[in-house]
């Protein structure tokens, strides 16, 4: 049972939802979310009831609203007080906490279909301010990616105290329809599971995984002077091809699938990422 501090974010932005937490807990990824591409998000913690979360997106997907959801998990068990839960569908957002659940409890929701919504909620924390900070980068991240609007929210939880019992993991969990390596659906499953700074971590990950799994951006063509370039810092390497533009191509894509970064390849041209990665690897 996650019976320490815990505090998370549940939202939703399109049809993608997802879910971050961070908690003195070991590997509160593999507890708390729950997440469905197009249905909706849960989050269930303090003396976590694993099963809301498929209870809570079962419902959902059936058509029920967030706050119906809730109503009929937490009415359907005994140790409802002890629990606390957020869920975000596609009509509301819904957070429940338990007379029972440790000081400081509690939670905040709101949002709609345009802008996202949200279920932000922590238990031991240090006060209130914890989830009113969430709430408050969440508004103010308005526009930018689901996992990046649910990072910022978990970040400025922790800055803003967090927990009264300290770090320990963290966790961040982003689906949608489509998307994702080779379409999975999965856009972000990033878990800290033990680290004194978790959250900062998770961050790290955030961006390698951006890095990583993200598409081309920024293109430069790879002729003249750059094309030069590339082609002496891949044989630094020792990555040659024929010298011509099909040849650095594939010098490129070759020394790109070493390094895992594939996704972003364009042909006759280099990604602004993968540039930077590439002058790193042979010193500018």
């Amino acid at each position: 049972m996650v019976a320490a501090m815990t505090f998370s974010i549940a939202g939703s932005g399109g049809t993608a939802y997802g879910v971050a937490v961070a908690s003195k807990f070991l590997g509160v990824g593999s507890v708390v979310p729950g997440v469905t591409a197009g249905i909706g998000a849960v989050a269930t913690q303090s003396f976590a009831k694993v099963s809301y979360k498929a209870d809570a997106l079962a419902l959902l997907a059936a058509g029920a609203s967030a706050a119906d959801a809730v109503a009929r998990i937490t009415a359907a068990d005994p140790l409802r007080e002890t629990r606390q839960v957020g869920v975000v569908g596609t009509h509301d957002a819904a957070t429940f906490t338990g007379t029972e659940c440790m000081d400081w409890a509690g939670g905040r929701v709101g949002g709609d279909h345009l802008d996202g919504r949200y279920a932000v909620q922590g238990n031991i924390l240090v006060g209130e301010q914890v989830v009113g900070e969430m709430e408050r980068a969440w508004l103010d991240s308005s526009g930018q990616a689901l996992a990046r609007r649910l990072l910022a929210a978990l970040v400025a939880g922790d800055r803003a105290g967090g927990d009264r019992r300290g770090r320990q993991g963290a966790a961040l969990y982003v689906v949608d329809v489509e998307g994702g390596y080779d379409d999975c659906g999965v856009l972000v499953d990033l878990r800290v599971d033990d680290h004194p700074d978790a959250v900062t971590e998770l961050a790290r990950l955030l961006d390698l995984n951006d890095l990583y799994f993200g598409g081309p951006e920024d293109v430069e063509p790879l002729h003249g002077a750059l094309a030069a370039e590339v082609r002496e810092r891949l044989a630094r390497l020792g990555f040659t091809g024929a010298p011509d533009e099909a040849g650095l191509d594939i010098a490129l894509a070759d020394w790109a699938g070493v390094e895992n970064y594939e996704l972003r390849l364009s042909p006759g041209g280099i990604d602004a990422r993968v540039l930077d990665a590439l002058r790193a690897a042979t010193g500018y």
